[in-house]
């Protein structure tokens, strides 16, 4: 029996979110309905797609394979609706974007000038905001699109009324001072002066999980959100930080300082949010999250 390929949508959300669990979050369903579509998933094409183990899922080399299709799909998807736009009635509106600076560098500015040429109708104005403030933006309808960032392991569910998707994700990097030996293993890391972020933000949980990781206690001085900030603090000698590939480019990183990935580190995730609702998405806003989706998807941070 050939499988319903709307079945493939849960196995990818579960590749994507790693677990059954953070799958049902991203779907906004049940685990269980998540657990029944892989189910007959693996009945219909008579493979097994995930390997389930005391710690979690994994996908088998067959789920894997599956997966990628997956994506292959949604990516035609996406080229079909902008096809069909282009067919018909001319997409317009203003979309306004929220983001912070390595978001609006990496993903949202370079997706500009290809979304002006597919949809000339639609003027986009971007809007440099912390998360915080772009979701607040967001829930007050002052921003039709915003991007997030989480630490992949405290991932949480997006809030009733929106939708998130998956834009990429990065490895957590270690920046060393000049003159500072770079550490090679995760267990020399608590001794190491540390520069910290601020309460609450990606960074500052995925040090924590870190520290919980250690079995130790991570003392921090200073507090810096931009991870420019960081890097000059680094630069200065005033310790270590742990900061996402996408602040590290070459030309980013002041002389002498070192960037080290270590295993274990874990990873930051970026993700778009925008409002669901009767009228919501807008033609408009769809074409503008689909082109961030394709400016992220040929990245490798």
């Amino acid at each position: 029996m050939a499988a319903d390929p709307r079945r493939l949508a849960f196995l990818l959300a579960v590749h994507r979110a790693g677990g059954v669990l953070a799958a049902a979050d991203l779907l906004h369903v049940t685990p269980s309905a998540v657990s029944q579509q892989i189910a007959r998933l693996e009945t219909e094409e008579g493979i097994s797609v995930l390997d389930r183990g005391p710690r979690g899922v994994t996908l088998t080399p067959a789920g894997r394979v599956l997966a990628e299709a997956a994506e292959r799909i949604e990516s035609e998807l996406i080229e079909a609706r902008q096809a069909i736009a282009a067919l018909g009635e001319e997409v317009t509106g203003r979309v306004m974007i929220g983001a912070f600076q390595t978001a609006i560098r990496a993903v949202v500015a370079p997706m500009l000038a290809s979304l002006a040429e597919k949809f000339p109708g639609i003027e986009v104005e971007v809007n440099e905001h912390d998360p915080f403030e772009s979701v607040r933006k967001l829930r007050a309808g002052d921003l039709d699109a915003i991007i997030l960032d989480r630490d992949v392991d405290m991932d949480a569910p997006a809030p009733r009324g929106v939708h998130e998707i998956p834009l990429l994700e990065e490895a957590w990097c270690i920046v060393v001072p000049p003159g500072t030996a770079a550490p090679e293993r995760l267990d020399e890391l608590p001794g190491l002066p540390w520069v910290g972020p601020l309460a609450d933000i990606a960074a500052d949980r995925a040090l924590r999980r870190l520290a919980r990781t250690l079995g130790t206690e991570i003392i921090t001085r200073h507090s810096y959100y931009d991870f420019d900030t960081a890097l000059a603090l680094v630069a200065a000698g005033q310790g270590i930080a742990m900061l996402p590939a996408l602040a590290l480019k070459e030309e980013d990183v002041p002389d002498g300082v070192t960037v080290v990935r270590l295993a274990g580190l874990g990873s930051r995730r970026l993700v778009v949010r925008h409002r669901v609702g009767r009228h919501e998405p807008s033609p408009a806003v769809r074409a503008v999250v689909d082109e961030m989706v394709e400016s992220a998807r040929g990245m490798t941070p």
